[in-house]
């Protein structure tokens, strides 16, 4: 599959394979951190210590937004998406670096990947239970009209 023949080719396959990770990836994250830039200053999260619990609600609040269907934040018209990956950089860069406070969930015995664990036979059963049926899934492609507003009965 690989032609041996140059040497550097297997010295660079056994290195992090960064060709993988997307520009557009990129480009949208960058525009993320340019808005915490104008806001916060570069390189904040270095700087001084941050919040893990901060930046994982910015991140689901961005994601959430886009999910429900919006494209663009509301006070800076910047993309969510965009948002969503700034906070996800810094939060790898923080840790990285050593300035992430870590407030995550307590968690002494891994409750929550018991309990996705648990729910799994309850998800098959759901599954096999309507396997077959054929329901609408609604999502934003369709159109649901807006009802049409009843004019009032006036005096003339």
């Amino acid at each position: 599959m690989h032609d041996a023949a140059n040497p550097k080719d297997a010295a660079g396959r056994a290195k992090l394979p960064l060709h993988l990770w997307p520009a557009t990836a990129t480009a949208m994250g960058c525009l993320g951190l340019l808005e915490g830039m104008g806001k916060y200053g570069r390189l904040n999260w270095r700087a001084t210590p941050v919040y893990a619990s901060i930046y994982v609600a910015a991140l689901k609040r961005h994601m959430d937004l886009w999910f429900e269907g919006q494209e663009l934040a509301f006070d800076s018209n910047n993309p969510h998406l965009a948002n969503a990956l700034a906070c996800l950089a810094i939060i790898v860069d923080a840790q990285a670096y050593g300035t992430l406070i870590d407030d995550r969930q307590f968690s002494p015995n891994d409750g929550y990947q018991r309990l996705v664990d648990n729910l799994l036979p309850q998800v098959a059963h759901l599954q096999a239970l309507h396997a077959g049926k054929n329901p609408k899934h609604y999502d934003r492609r369709d159109v649901i009209a807006a009802p049409v507003p009843v004019k009032a009965k006036g005096r003339r």
